[in-house]
């Protein structure tokens, strides 16, 4: 037997060599076996390791080969019964670490029925390389006797099939044994799944691949990478440096940045990121990588560009100055972080290269910042102009290009279909329908049987149907309801009680369950413009966990006895309860009752006059308190420093049937504000809890302060306004933003608590075992210690908090401590929702941009008013000034020198022109000199442009700008909020979507996106409720900004545009 300390790493993998029961034995004379239909779970041993399922009339074993080049095939889940040797493991780790990961992953998902079979560990299956034998003939040898032994094991009770790519290898074992068959992955394909199309496409991409290596491998294109063991003695030396590859948003071509923010260096130089410019010096390093950068020689270095470029908006940048920075050049790669990427197929212009039987495509990326990738493809006529995903093979320094293969397409470039897959495949965001297994997993709630209380958890919680007044405030129409509030007095009046009640997922999402383990993968709510692609199934989401009005339903709750007059804290009890709510009141209806405004309460209509009268008197009562709580709650927060940065939530106005009629941004009401409070306030008080019970374990969030750099901006911004901005707390950040009012002007607040934003950290859950409890801190809420608790229907977070809070209440009666996860299992966790959080913010604005452009592209500019607006300027560059339009929310850039050397020229009547001339760049103005005279644009100064569409094939069309005059649009009108006119965005667009899909949908007589409904939909238009009902937190976002700041409710406040 071998035993080898290098494959120490093969125990991280679930291993299986259980027998199934009840295996049909495939006669010696029988055909190949067929594939099993049946469907079947995959059960877990004492162990944690996988058994195959027993149903099955086959197992696979592929070989190193196989598992090297086909793996992607391999993670189809239709494919059962797969058992991967230590053979195959070890040939996939020398491939990179990346890629065993993926098979690390693979064979540790319960969705997919696969196994590791250490073979290299049984005396009886492992082979010894013999004399002269080559690796790939050796590892083949190796995967066959792996295959007999586990038929012999299974005592012939299971066929195996190994699959391989060695033809020579079939020819030599495939009569060897009669229950071990060995034939090409073609053949598997063609015989087993012949109706699987996606694997067969994906087989013949890579197969092309394979095939059509290089041929022009003489002249070197990039230098070689130096090997890892020097890059390492480097990094620790100091010489190297390294850090992650930023390419630039907007100058892709030449300029990249080396973030080494967190990572140690000797270099004394080294204060900023590290420049790269050029392609060269980027030696095949993409967007992502982990790389090892060399500085380069002082004399060689350059400044950051501060022109504008087409499509900017803002960027988080440490300042626009363009003096030298450290400049280097990639040496080596550590890690590559390649995904999939979406291309388009450019139209043939008889330039590319083509074989006899395949073209060889140069494909575009729809990422400005990813290279160009070299595709074989026998679909190049069919593929042009479609927007196709594709995965990177390799990158030589012979070729200026990646190679790459087609995985499947979305469809033609441009549709909206096709756009918003493309946004979601972008982001890495894959959600499918919830399976038949998944809902099978679902309690039943019908008509005919409909859910019920468990007589048993009534005895287990506690039961406030008809002790307290609870009820839930949310916007208009809401259907998922994960909070709702209590409130009392208690002991004559000398005290009060302050109940918040969260749905209580987790009663019905058990850990480890498969409904468990798609809400992880997912980790959230994808809200899109015009969609919604929800965590959890709707029977969960939007009934059995919604705590709507007049039913039960089970909660978790937090509940504080609070002194009545100085509102200090006496106690707090957390536990599970059963609820009813009373009241589902909107947020108007909440404000006008504390108003004393008339208003019609829907729970009241059909109730008795005197009764009604005691019954409203007792509801605003409740409300007065709990505003009253939340003000005291709010000036604590204030007093630690809490930021009130710039965020306008917006709601979807809908029909009767639900569609939207505008999407209508909300008018800031208190109500607002005491809901959220109380949410921060529960967040707070749970993370404390948590984190006093499981020291090293608890899954908080933290908001790490700015880099005082990040603020120059602001600084030097509000400087040229009159403002001094103090930026060294935050209370003094926010003592300063709250002094920082233009009385004429109130954009001018705005604008500045917008750069504030901008200049913000990410806030992100960690582990507590993993940070120092001083790095705990929540900058942006002022808070010790802050978590996620109150939103579990649509954040995996607040599931994990749940099952923590469950534990340490249960550690309170003596149960024995149990966390749900080790201190490395919560940090990988954390990692893996905060990268979702990113992706799905990135998806937001993506798809709010997409839906801009698409408002604005059959509108012509030149004649529709809607494309004429208001703008103020922000930031002044080089050759332009950056705008926000409040009307629509848009910020872009409107250049005052074009590419032409022609400058903007302003008339007698305030009208521009272009005209040949220069443009003088000062702190807070820009000029502009020409033969007309001259002109002066400053900052926060309103201006009129046009709003165009900048289309493209390739890449995702932007909004043009143009000046057009230079004073406002509207006069003293234009300096209001948003109009109207941007909730009308969304709708339009919508509504023009679905009016061509039917038109399309006549003519050829078929459903057009069905299949693209089926496959990724939840939600389906136009029917939107559920689409934007959450808009909350999308409208207004900034298009280029990455950041949540946590100003927690069950829907977030918007952070920055309006």
């Amino acid at each position: 037997m071998k035993h080898d300390s290098s494959n120490q790493h093969l125990t991280q993998l679930p291993t299986s060599t259980h027998t199934p029961e009840n295996q049909q034995n495939l006669q010696p004379d029988q055909d190949p076996p067929q594939p099993g239909q049946k469907q079947h779970k995959v059960e877990e041993t004492a162990a944690g390791g996988k058994v195959l399922p027993g149903d099955l009339t086959h197992y696979v074993m592929p070989d190193a080969t196989v598992v090297v080049d086909f793996l992607e095939i391999l993670e189809f889940r239709q494919l059962q019964g797969i058992v991967f040797t230590q053979t195959a493991c070890e040939a996939l780790q020398s491939k990179g670490r990346r890629y065993y990961n993926r098979l690390r992953n693979l064979v540790k998902d319960p969705r997919h029925d696969c196994v590791l079979f250490a073979n290299e560990f049984q005396e009886y299956s492992y082979c010894p390389r013999e004399k002269g034998e080559s690796q790939d003939k050796w590892m083949t040898r190796c995967v066959y006797s792996a295959a007999v032994w586990y038929y012999n094991h299974l005592a012939g009770m299971m066929s195996m099939v190994m699959i391989t790519e060695d033809q020579e290898a079939v020819a030599q074992y495939s009569s060897l044994n009669s229950g071990v068959f060995v034939i090409s992955i073609q053949d598997y394909l063609q015989n087993f799944w012949p109706e699987l199309q996606a694997a067969h496409e994906l087989y013949s991409s890579i197969s092309q691949v394979l095939q059509e290596k290089e041929g022009e491998d003489s002249q070197k294109e990039f230098s070689e990478h130096l090997p890892v063991e020097v890059l390492e003695a480097g990094i620790k030396s100091g010489r190297y440096i390294q850090g992650t590859l930023n390419v630039s948003k907007h100058r892709a071509q030449n300029e990249a940045f080396i973030t080494t923010e967190g990572l140690s260096s000797r270099n004394t130089d080294l204060s900023s990121d590290v420049l790269v410019f050029g392609g060269k010096h980027r030696n095949r390093a993409v967007h992502g990588d982990v790389v090892v950068v060399e500085l380069l020689p002082k004399s060689e270095w350059r400044g950051r560009t501060t022109s504008l470029t087409e499509g900017q908006g803002d960027e988080k940048t440490e300042d626009d100055d363009s003096s030298a920075m450290p400049t280097g050049r990639v040496v080596g790669i550590l890690q590559r972080n390649w995904r999939d990427y979406v291309v388009t197929f450019p139209t043939r212009d008889g330039t590319q290269n083509q074989s006899r039987n395949s073209q060889r495509i140069l494909a575009i990326p729809w990422d400005r910042r990813i290279p160009k990738i070299r595709i074989s493809t026998q679909q190049a006529e069919a593929l042009q102009d479609h927007r196709v995903v594709v995965r990177m093979d390799s990158w030589d320094s012979t070729s200026l290009y990646p190679n790459g293969h087609s995985v499947r397409v979305l469809g033609r470039a441009g549709e909206l279909e096709t756009e918003v897959q493309t946004i979601l495949m972008e982001n890495c965001i894959h959600v499918p329908p919830f399976s038949d297994a998944q809902l099978r997993e679902m309690p039943l709630n019908s008509p005919e049987k409909p859910w019920k209380v468990d007589p048993v958890q009534v005895r287990r919680r506690r039961d406030l149907r008809g002790t307290h007044l609870v009820f839930s405030i949310d916007p208009r129409g809401c259907e998922d309801v994960d909070d709702t509030l209590s409130v009392r007095r208690l002991a004559d009046g000398t005290l009060l009680e302050l109940g918040v009640h969260i749905a209580d997922v987790t009663h019905f999402v058990q850990e480890g369950s498969l409904t468990d383990l798609e809400a992880r993968t997912r980790a959230t709510t994808y809200y899109l413009a015009d969609r919604r692609y929800d965590m959890l199934p709707a029977v969960l989401s939007s009934d059995l966990c919604s705590l709507l009005g007049g039913v039960d339903r089970y909660a978790m709750s937090v509940m504080w006895e609070l002194d009545a007059h100085t509102l200090a804290v006496n106690k707090v009890w957390f536990g599970r309860t059963l609820i009813r709510s009373s009241y589902q009141l909107h947020y108007e209806l909440a404000q006008a009752l504390l108003n004393g405004e008339p208003a019609d309460v829907p729970e009241l209509e059909q109730v008795g006059s005197e009764e009604k009268d005691a019954k409203l008197a007792e509801l605003t009562q409740a409300l007065e308190m709990l505003t009253h709580i939340a003000r005291h709650l709010r000036a604590q927060r204030d007093r630690g420093g809490a930021l009130e940065l710039e965020g306008v939530e917006v709601r979807a106005q809908l029909d009767e049937d639900r569609n939207i009629t505008a999407l209508v941004p909300r008018q800031p009401l208190e109500v607002h504000e005491t809901v959220a409070e109380c949410m921060i306030y529960a967040n707070h008080w749970v993370a404390r809890k948590i984190q006093e019970t499981f020291p090293s374990q608890a899954l908080l969030r933290r908001h790490p302060p700015p880099r005082q750099e990040l603020f120059r901006q602001l600084v030097e911004t509000a400087k040229a306004q009159g403002f001094t901005v103090d930026t060294r707390t935050n209370k003094a950040l926010a003592d300063s933003l709250d002094r920082a009012v233009d009385l004429q002007d109130p954009l001018v607040n705005r604008l500045l608590r917008m750069m504030a934003t901008q200049a913000m950290s990410q806030a992100m859950y960690f582990s507590t075992g993993a940070q120092p409890q001083d790095q705990y801190y929540h900058y942006g809420l002022a808070l010790d210690r802050y978590t996620h608790f109150t939103s579990p229907i649509r954040r995996y977070a607040d599931i994990i908090v749940h099952r923590l809070l469950t534990a340490a209440i249960a550690m309170d009666t003596g149960a024995e401590p149990k966390a749900p996860g080790s201190n490395k299992e919560v940090e990988e966790t954390a990692h893996h929702i905060n990268s979702k959080n990113r992706a799905a913010q990135r998806a937001q604005n993506l798809s709010m941009a997409l839906f801009q452009c698409l408002y604005f592209k059959e509108k012509d500019p030149q004649t529709d008013p809607r494309c004429v607006a208001n703008a103020v300027i922000y930031a002044i560059r080089d050759n332009g000034v950056l705008v926000f339009i409040p009307e629509y929310g848009v910020k872009g850039p409107v250049y005052l020198r074009n590419k032409e050397g022609q400058v903007v020229s302003v008339g007698p009547d305030g009208g521009c022109d272009w005209q040949s001339g220069s443009v003088r760049r000062h702190l807070d103005r820009i000029s502009t000199e020409s033969v007309g005279g001259s002109a002066t644009f400053r900052l926060f100064e309103h201006v009129t442009v046009r709003i165009s569409v900048q289309s493209s094939s390739c890449h995702a069309d932007s909004l043009n700008l143009e000046l057009i005059r230079n004073r406002p649009h509207g006069g003293p009108e234009a300096q209001r909020g948003p109009s109207q006119g941007r909730g009308q965005l969304v709708q339009e667009v919508v509504q023009e979507a679905v009016r061509l899909v039917q038109e399309a949908q006549q003519r050829e007589a078929r459903p057009r996106l069905s299949k693209e409904e089926k496959e990724f939909s939840q939600t389906r238009t136009p029917n939107l409720y559920s689409l934007l009902e959450e808009v909350r937190e999308l409208a207004l976002r900034d298009l280029d900004l990455d950041l949540d700041l946590d100003l927690d409710r069950s829907h977030p406040v918007c952070a920055t545009t309006a």
